[in-house]
């Protein structure tokens, strides 16, 4: 078993981000976050986002909203972000509050500057495998890892656990693609699916991204399979200070007896999320700087 290291692949991107935005001249790459509310886990998240993104050179800017916004007021400062040529990527973090329509806000935003890659149009140049749009960025870190790691996925079968637009829907669209580091035959299943532990046997590369805890079993789990573990989930510890620690969605220490390869959470594909967020910031930047 070979442990693929998420925090190093990371790390390696980081820093040839960093270099190629030392090599500008003018004004740097920046993006734009947007925050509703104080909920922990979306402060967190933002503070890392920028935390690497100031690292890099791009420069960072932090709207906090009130949680009390109305959908029309969020939208006002979309607008207004898209309006802002100096400002290349928008992020809106999510979960939203339940009052606020999450999808109508990441299709308010310029697609040209959706570095999350959530527009419905972003979606729809996947599918149409062009180039220029933005593929969300915790699937498109899966296919940097695979390139990156000599994972070949072509004439593969790859299974993906999890229909979600952010992970599962959208990484069987990216491996299904014509190209290098693709051309897989992807199956997705999902709650739905009948004889799912035997579906999951059949893959050549596993991708769980459902949110349950350890659900990924070695019985379900071919000999010598690349398995990549999406899922971040607390579980009870009362070993630990914060009285949990972050298991994935696989059984790790069973299921690497058996997997050729096999991401660790955390240290695995967590890291590249972020990682590949700044890269697609600087993708809108050499994109709008183009035009």
């Amino acid at each position: 078993m070979q442990l693929i290291d998420g925090k190093k692949i990371s790390s390696d991107i980081v820093a040839e981000l960093t270099e190629s935005v030392a090599k500008l001249e003018g004004p740097k790459p920046c993006i734009a976050f947007i925050r509703v509310g104080e909920d922990p886990a979306s402060v967190s998240y933002v503070r890392q986002k920028n935390r690497t993104a100031e690292k890099i050179g791009i420069t960072p800017l932090l709207f906090e909203m009130s949680e009390s916004i109305t959908q029309d007021e969020l939208f006002a400062k979309v607008d207004e972000l898209n309006a802002d040529k100096s400002v290349h990527g928008i992020l809106i973090q999510s979960p939203l509050p339940s009052h606020l329509d999450e999808q109508s806000a990441f299709n308010r935003i310029d697609p040209n500057k959706d570095v999350d890659g959530f527009h419905v149009q972003n979606a729809g140049r996947v599918v149409q495998e062009d180039p220029a749009g933005f593929a969300s960025c915790t699937p498109a870190g899966i296919i940097e890892i695979c390139q990156r790691e000599g994972i070949s996925l072509e004439g593969k079968h790859v299974v993906v656990i999890g229909r979600s637009l952010i992970v599962g829907k959208t990484f069987a669209l990216l491996a299904m693609q014509k190209g290098p580091h693709a051309n897989a035959t992807v199956t997705v299943c999902h709650s739905r699916t009948k004889n799912l532990p035997e579906v999951v046997r059949a893959g050549d590369v596993v991708v769980a991204a459902i949110g349950r805890a350890n659900f990924v079993t070695a019985d379900m789990v071919k000999e010598g399979a690349v398995v990549i573990d999406v899922g971040i989930n607390r579980v009870e510890d009362s070993s630990k200070k914060s009285g949990y620690r972050l298991v994935g969605d696989v059984d790790f220490e069973a299921v690497k007896e058996k997997a050729s390869r096999i991401t660790p959470v955390p240290g695995g594909v967590g890291p590249m999320t972020v990682a590949m967020l700044m890269k697609n910031t600087f993708k809108a930047y050499d994109i709008q700087s183009a035009s």
